[in-house]
Order: structure tokens, then C-alpha cells, then sequence
């Protein structure tokens, strides 16, 4: 950076004659507590090292006198009365496994006010003349993302993590009409939170509301030694675990299933016939697109999941399956993305849209699907599986494992290289063919397969800590390295499954929007799809799920970072919770877009909408995506547990494993934090014609199972996580 604003050039003309309020040591940290002309300022300092200054509070114009702060539940109190109004400031510190700062500001307005800007509060340099910018910001918000920011500044020997609790900063939002995307950020040595700017709506005199609500974490020493992506993840779930996170709630996924079964099933927009079969569109009533093979099988496998765990065979999956072989291309021997007895009705009215164009995650993909069913004994998805391999091979070695975005299948003329100019393709693609040359290696049990894997995974080593292409690429990707990992002892492959990790959770909205639209859906650990896509989606947040899910089961009894287990358990925990609201009969109808980009929205059928937005937009613009009906079958099996002939079902919102079923009792463990509390809950099969008066018991003297408060009949009970859980029955 070549130049500062001039707020931060008169803040560092003021730290010189600051009036100092108070000390604190903890560790090697020091923080002191003063006030400048017109704000209220930290400065954290490791030894000896120059500080980084936190602004807790700023009001333009003179401060008259010094404030009172005061000692307050272990934090320290600054009320501050002037022409704005009265602000109320917070500054408290802690130490755990980081040393943690923590600051907020509410403002009562004295009238009617406007924000036509707010300077940033973190300054990496006091010293006047001196804009040198030192360290690097690793990562910051985008869009809707979490408003954090995390940056290194080995100069000082320092790597933080910056948290704005965006979901306290709602109430400014709504009374000012703004968004609150992209307001953390900035450019060293003037970064962290700006309001967003409104000339249009004031915030009203009277009201107090919340202006900033930080959360930071600290790591200190030997910085430049330890890997980036690990620290990223140790201290976003130190984080996590301080702030103030919401409640979830349980919806009922047997009666959302059902529903979206036979929308899925009966509902003509979701079907379309070529050469006398009939394939699933991507999007409901899109008759435009040809029919693709990542779509008959991202819906096929989450059924087949359902199938296994109900015991229920269904025609809809013999459907699907028939339509599979179509897709194979004997002359080039591999699977083709689009139906090719309709790529005529291609138009090309996207880059992909063109007939034996090949997005090159499309390829994979659909093997990966295929593999798994060959690994279930499915002959017909074995061969498909095998006979495609070798072009999957082919590619590979011709763009030596880093794929661009889209290439001709025929010459592998590549017709866009970069997702953006400098950054390359798609990254995460080395991971998914990782995954696919594993499966490959488990059918067949030959090891150029893993060599193949083990190729490709080296080459993200090259890649830096920005993995991620698309989410669920990137998760089918850390699953792959961490099973590199178990079949080689190869520290490596540990750490770039971390890396990928990291990429996911920089790519997650920690805060609920409870502004506008938001108001009325869930969004706290919500998933964006790609790393700058403006809006959430079903498809790719249910397969994160699922392979977190896979992730946490190979993880079982390994030594992995804790900050893992609990960041991938309560992305896990939350999806549960908020995925009902990507279909649109739990939404207001007013929320939903009457402008749709590919075929039609139902606002009454069960089928998930692709995008929910920020609150400031309408949602399903892009179109109701028959390929996230997924959704219930992938969540079902993971989370309730049926016992065959029982009339009920044990329902976990935190992943699970180790499960052993018997006449009069289940024993699992839950994967989660053992500083976190997760729902269990027993509820009634609504189905079943037999009505047992059944007595149940939890293996716990702190828990018990209590009458569920929402719905009568259930029996619920809360228990922390990493314990064994017993639940036994009886007449």
C-alpha cells in the first residue's frame, strides 16, 4: 500500500498524545487501554515488538474530558455521552489456547442519523510517515462470508485472527437498508470493519444498536515455522467457541423426505424423455439443456443411501440406472458430460453449453459416483467405472495434473484455462481425481491407481493454501488426502487435507442474517459453492455434508487437529438445521424471485431452490435444481437411527459412529466437541400401525430424556460430545 486515509493518518498524529485508561499482561501479550482525539484504541504488542492498535470505539469530532472505565464481569466498561448520542464500549481479554481480545460498541443515537462513511478500525503501523506494509492478509470476507479477516505479521512474530460478529451488526443493517457484505476487509496497514454506508435510510434516534462486535485470536511465536492453514483452523474454532452462536432447532426429515420424494417422482418439470428413457433435468421444467450424467447420479446416489437404510427398493432408482449407459462415448471411452443424442439442442449460450465440452470436474465427478456404486456390487456402474478410467488418465497426464477450466473432450484443446486471469483452473480438481484413482485402487486393488492419486495430490503442494474451486470438490478432496495419508504415513497428505479444510471454512457465513429476507431463514455456518459466489447453494452444501461425514469416519481413532473434529461437526450440526429452508414451501413467498434464469420456480413443489441470498435480495434466481434433491436422502440415513420392527427413530444432530444395534438398546459415539452439547431425540414412527408403550433410558446420570417442548410425543435430551451413547428400551 502506497498511501493511508485520513482517518488513519490523523489517529497515528494522535497515539503520540493519547491519554492512557489501563494495562494488561497476559503472557508475552501486553494490551493498554487509551484515548486519542476522537476514539478509543488497544495496542496489543508481543515482547518487544511494535504494537497492532484495535479501535473499540470512534466518533468524529473532539472527546471532551476522559472517560471512566470501568471493571465490569471480568471485562472493562467506557461510556462516552456527545453529539451522536451515548455510546456504550466493551474491552475484555482472556487466555485459553490463545490469548483472546474481545471489544464491542453500541451507539443510542441523539437524532436521526446517517453513515455516509466509518473508517476501519485495526491499524498495523503508529508510527507517523511509516506506512510500510508489513505481513500478508491471508484471508478476508467475501461477499457474505464471515466477517473475518486473518493475516501474519512475522516482522512482530505475530498471526491473528479477526472476528466480526456480523449477526450482532443486523439491526444497523435493517435500519439503514444496507448489506453486510464485504465490509471487513481492507489493505495492510488499515484493515478490519467499515460500516456500510447509507444516505438513503438513518439510524433512528432512541434505539440503541449494536456498531462492532470483535472477537480476536493470537498466536504468537515461532510463526514463521508453523503451517498457515493449520493455525487458520486451531484459531477460527477458538473463535468459534466465543462467540455467541444460535439455536438450533429440530425439523422433522422423515415428513420433509416424503414430500420431496414424490415431487421428485410425480412432477412432470423433473423429467424430460430421450431416445425412450427418461433422465432427471438439472433444473425443474429446463427442456433447453440436454440431459447430463452429474445429475442422474448426484440425485442416484443419495437415493441409494435412503434405499439401504429403509429397507425400501424404489423404481425411480431403476430409472436413473437405466439411462446410465447412454452417456458412455465408445469412441472416446469415457463418459460424456451431455446426453449425446440431444447435444444438438445446445445453444451455447454459456462457455460449456457447446457439444463435447467438458468442465473438468464434470468428468470426475460422476466416476466418483460410479465407483462408489461398483463398490456396492453394481456390475453396470462397475464397467462404466473401469472403461472410462482410461481417459480420466489421459487428461491427467496431458494438462500434468492441473486442469483447466473447460477443454474440448475430443483434441483436449483447452477452451478456458483460468478461473481468473493469474490464479489457474480448477485447483481442487487434483484432489477429486485423487479420490476417484483411490476408488479405482479399492475395486481393483492395483497400485497404479495409487500412484495416480499419489501424483496428483502432490501436485496441490504447489497450489498454496487457496485450494478450493468448488466446496464439494475441495471436501471430496481432504477425504482422499487423509486416506493418502492412512495408506502411506506420508505427513504431506495430512497437511494439504488440512489446507483443504482451511478452504472450506474461509468459505462459510458465521453470523445469521437477520436483516431483510434473512430474517426469515437460518443462515449461521451457511456454504458458498465457489470461493466468490454471491449466494449459498443445496447441491453443494449436502455433498460437503456427506463428505465431512466420510471425512470424520476415516478420521475415527487418528490423532487429527480437535479444531477439525469441531469445525466439521458443526457445519454438520447447522446444515441439519437450515437445509429445509432451501425449499420453497418453507419460505415466504415474497422472498422468492419472480425472474428465474433456468426453467421455472414452483413455490409450492419440494424441490430445493439453488440459491438463497443475502437479505437484501430475493432467492431461487437461478432456478429450482432437481440435482440438490439429494438433500433429505443424504441427511436421513446419517441421522436417524432405525431399528427393524421398532416404532421410533433416533434422531442425532451430531455425526456419529461406531453403532451397534440390538433387541433392547443402540450404542454409538458422538464425533463432536466435548465442550459442545448436541441434540438426541426419540421420535415416533407416524407410519407404523403398532403402538408400543415403550420406557426409554440414557446410559448418563447427568442426562435425561425429556418430553420434547415442540412436539408432544417426542422425548429429547442434550449431551456433550466425544461420549458414548447407550439407549435402551423396554416394555
Amino acid at each position: 500500500m502506497k498511501g493511508l486515509s485520513p482517518w488513519a493518518l490523523t489517529a497515528m498524529a494522535q497515539f503520540k498524545n493519547s491519554n492512557f485508561l489501563h494495562s494488561e499482561n497476559l503472557g508475552e501479550l501486553s494490551f493498554d487501554i487509551f484515548q486519542t482525539v476522537d476514539s478509543i484504541w488497544t495496542s496489543v504488542s508481543y515482547r518487544d515488538n511494535r504494537p497492532v492498535y484495535f479501535r473499540a470505539y470512534y466518533a468524529p469530532g473532539v472527546m471532551t474530558g476522559t472517560p471512566a472505565i470501568k471493571r465490569k464481569n471480568g471485562g472493562y466498561t467506557i461510556k462516552i455521552k456527545n453529539a451522536l448520542g451515548v455510546f456504550n464500549i466493551k474491552i475484555s481479554f482472556s487466555q485459553g489456547e490463545f490469548t483472546m481480545l474481545k471489544y464491542s460498541c453500541t451507539l443510542n443515537p441523539a437524532t436521526d442519523t446517517f453513515f455516509p462513511f466509518w473508517p476501519r478500525d485495526i491499524l498495523t503501523t503508529g508510527i507517523k510517515g511509516t506506512i510500510k506494509s508489513m505481513g500478508e492478509i491471508h484471508a478476508a470476507q467475501v461477499g457474505t462470508r464471515s466477517g473475518l479477516l486473518y493475516f501474519s505479521i512475522p516482522e512482530r512474530d505475530l498471526r491473528i485472527l479477526y472476528f466480526q460478529n456480523l449477526t450482532a451488526l443486523s439491526d444497523f443493517a435493517e435500519q439503514t437498508g444496507t448489506s453486510l457484505s464485504g465490509i471487513v476487509g481492507g489493505m495492510l496497514p488499515e484493515i478490519g470493519l467499515s460500516l456500510p454506508t447509507s444516505d438513503l435510510q438513518p439510524l433512528a434516534a432512541g434505539k440503541e444498536v449494536v456498531i462492532s462486535d470483535a472477537t480476536v485470536a493470537f498466536r504468537t511465536g515461532n510463526t514463521k515455522s508453523r503451517d498457515q492453514a493449520q493455525d487458520y483452523l486451531d484459531l477460527l474454532a477458538e473463535v468459534y467457541l466465543n462467540i455467541q452462536r444460535p439455536q438450533t432447532r429440530y425439523l422433522h426429515w422423515p415428513e420433509i423426505l416424503e414430500k420431496g420424494l414424490k415431487d421428485l417422482i410425480e412432477n412432470p418439470g423433473c423429467w424430460s424423455m430421450v431416445g425412450g428413457s427418461s433422465y432427471l433435468n438439472a433444473y425443474v421444467s429446463d427442456y433447453q439443456t440436454p440431459p447430463e450424467i452429474m445429475v442422474q447420479l448426484a440425485v442416484l446416489l443419495p437415493l441409494v443411501d435412503y434405499s439401504k437404510w429403509s429397507g425400501k427398493s424404489m423404481e425411480v432408482m431403476d430409472t436413473i440406472k437405466e439411462g446410465l449407459p447412454a452417456f458412455y462415448s465408445k469412441k472416446l471411452k469415457t463418459l460424456l458430460r451431455w446426453h449425446p443424442d440431444a447435444e444438438d439442442q445446445l445453444q451455447g449460450e454459456e462457455e460449456q453449453k457447446m457439444p463435447l465440452v467438458m468442465d473438468s470436474w464434470y468428468l470426475h465427478h460422476p466416476l466418483l459416483n460410479l465407483s462408489r456404486l461398483a463398490l456396492d456390487g453394481d456390475k453396470t456402474a462397475e464397467k462404466l467405472f473401469l472403461d472410462s478410467l482410461g481417459f480420466a488418465i489421459k487428461v491427467a497426464h496431458k494438462f500434468k495434473y492441473q486442469w483447466p477450466v473447460f477443454y474440448k473432450m475430443d483434441t483436449l484443446e483447452i477452451i478456458k484455462a483460468e478461473t481468473k486471469p493469474g490464479e489457474g483452473g480448477e485447483q481442487d480438481v487434483a484432489g477429486l481425481y485423487a479420490h476417484v484413482m483411490l476408488q479405482a485402487y479399492e475395486l481393483t486393488g492395483e497400485k497404479k491407481y495409487l500412484k495416480e492419486a499419489e501424483t496428483a495430490a502432490k501436485k496441490l503442494g504447489n497450489v498454496g493454501y487457496k485450494i478450493m474451486y468448488q466446496a464439494n470438490n475441495t471436501a471430496f478432496a481432504a477425504g482422499a488426502l487423509l486416506r493418502l495419508f492412512k495408506l502411506t504415513g506420508n505427513e504431506l497428505y495430512l497437511s494439504l487435507s488440512y489446507r483443504a479444510l482451511a478452504s472450506i471454512f474461509e468459505n462459510v457465513q458465521l453470523w445469521d442474517c437477520n436483516y431483510g429476507y434473512g430474517k426469515n431463514i437460518p443462515t449461521f455456518f451457511a456454504l458458498f459453492p465457489l470461493s466468490d459466489a454471491p449466494y449459498t447453494a443445496a447441491y453443494e452444501e449436502q455433498e460437503v455434508f456427506c463428505a465431512l461425514h466420510d471425512f470424520l469416519n476415516h478420521a475415527e481413532g487418528m490423532e487429527i487437529l480437535q479444531s477439525v473434529r469441531l469445525l466439521c461437526s458443526e457445519f454438520i450440526r447447522y446444515l441439519v438445521h437450515r437445509a429445509p429452508y432451501y425449499y420453497p414451501p418453507m419460505l415466504p413467498r415474497e422472498m422468492i424471485s419472480d425472474e428465474v434464469k433456468t426453467g421455472e420456480v414452483d413455490p409450492n413443489l419440494w424441490i430445493a431452490l439453488e440459491d438463497l441470498h443475502d437479505g437484501i435480495e430475493k432467492s431461487g434466481a437461478v432456478g429450482q435444481e432437481v440435482y440438490g434433491a439429494g438433500n433429505a436422502f443424504g441427511i436421513l440415513p446419517r441421522h436417524f437411527i432405525r431399528i427393524t420392527g421398532k416404532p421410533f427413530l433416533i434422531f442425532s444432530d451430531c455425526p456419529i459412529s461406531g453403532l451397534r444395534k440390538s433387541e433392547h438398546s443402540v450404542i454409538f459415539h458422538l464425533q463432536g466437541d466435548q465442550r459442545l452439547s448436541y441434540r438426541l431425540r426419540i421420535t415416533p414412527l407416524d407410519s407404523s400401525p403398532e403402538k408400543q408403550d415403550l420406557k426409554f433410558s440414557i446410559q448418563s446420570p447427568l442426562v435425561k430424556l425429556l418430553q420434547a417442548v415442540d412436539r408432544k410425543q417426542d422425548l429429547e435430551a442434550f449431551i456433550l460430545g466425544n461420549e458414548t451413547v447407550r439407549i435402551s428400551w423396554e416394555q
